[in-house]
């Protein structure tokens, strides 16, 4: 109770009232009146006046990175998102409230381990509303309110997808079928080299869901700038995509995936990433977790074998993606305009 008395007390700059869709101009809004749903005042006046917004999950922030580099990542993320002329929307539920545009206090909070916020994939974020809960959105998540709220954009690491030995696990990622009824364009260097890429790529096909490469013909591997993988879209610059994005949504309800790759000179070290990655496995298959507890496990063991370089990548990688999000939001203004 302690930690939700703390939730109430950290609202600055949060907007209380409830939200409608004649508040906004984005092209992407749709009537969401729900008093569950805050709004901070930065991003509320940046919906209102047609700007530029990125949204920002905090799954990387509360299970993905350790800390203390997952709050400098997410305050380097939303710098970038600034720094390239739109608005950042940090995402995540609080006491049942669904904040866009969380403040440095409320993630801080959200990334305590003692409140041991929970994992929100899209279909999870009614039920934490519901019960009281507090939570870190996923991609799927993080996409699902994006678009109730009227942004078109958002920045992730990498995208989850579907996992090795899938056909006889089942295990997929909900962010494929998000991105399949989501109309919202994800930046990310591509899909974790711990999924199963190939398979992944057929699924995103098969939802109909566009993946066109930044500056790029290669679909990128996270870790690594090339998967191995060639893929049939790409554009030259935030432009382009901005006007690839809107394009696609004259024709389909389906989300888009920008695959920026990590810099070539970041890149973890092509021996070191497949020792690892054999490692990360041996690590699972002893441990025998399954599910949802795959990935932190695998990520865990990548930083343990690569002694911290695998989150130094993660961390280029992340920032990055973020700044080229904020470039394609701007650009998605101008474009409509």
């Amino acid at each position: 109770m302690a930690a939700r008395a703390r939730v109430r007390s950290v609202s600055q700059g949060i907007s209380l009232r409830v939200f409608t869709g004649k508040l906004y101009t984005s092209l992407c809004v749709s009537n969401f009146p729900n008093s569950s749903v805050v709004i901070s005042d930065e991003v509320s006046s940046a919906l209102d006046e047609g700007r530029g917004v990125v949204a920002l999950e905090t799954t990387i922030v509360v299970h993905g990175l350790p800390a203390p580099t997952n709050l400098d990542v997410a305050a380097s993320c939303e710098s970038a998102v600034r720094m390239s002329g739109s608005v950042p929307a940090t995402i995540g539920v609080l006491g049942g409230q669904v904040i866009v545009g969380l403040s440095t206090k409320q993630l801080e909070l959200l990334a305590e381990p003692s409140l041991e916020a929970a994992k929100l994939s899209a279909r999870d974020v009614g039920l934490a509303v519901g019960l009281g809960r507090d939570g870190a959105t996923t991609v799927a998540g993080t996409i699902t309110v994006a678009q109730r709220v009227g942004i078109c954009v958002m920045a992730t690491g990498g995208l989850g997808g579907v996992h090795r030995e899938a056909q006889t696990s089942f295990d997929e990622s909900a962010d494929l079928t998000a991105l399949s009824r989501t109309s919202v364009l994800v930046v990310a260097s591509g899909v974790k080299s711990i999924l199963d890429v190939g398979a992944t790529l057929e699924r995103l096909d098969t939802l109909g869901v566009p993946v066109v490469g930044y500056r790029t013909t290669q679909f990128p591997g996270f870790y690594r700038s090339d998967s191995g993988f060639s893929i049939d879209w790409s554009v030259a610059d935030a432009r382009e995509a901005a006007v690839a994005f809107l394009a696609h949504r004259d024709f389909s309800s389906t989300g888009m995936l920008l695959a920026n790759p990590v810099a070539a000179e970041d890149q973890l070290d092509g021996e070191l990433h497949e020792q690892a990655l054999a490692s990360a496995f041996n690590v699972a298959r002893t441990l025998g977790v399954s599910g949802k507890e795959v990935t932190p496990v695998l990520l865990a063991e990548f930083a343990r074998f690569s002694a911290g370089l695998s989150v130094t990548v993660n961390r280029d990688l992340v920032i990055a993606n973020a700044k080229l999000a904020g470039e394609v939001a701007s650009a998605l203004r101008t474009s409509r305009s």
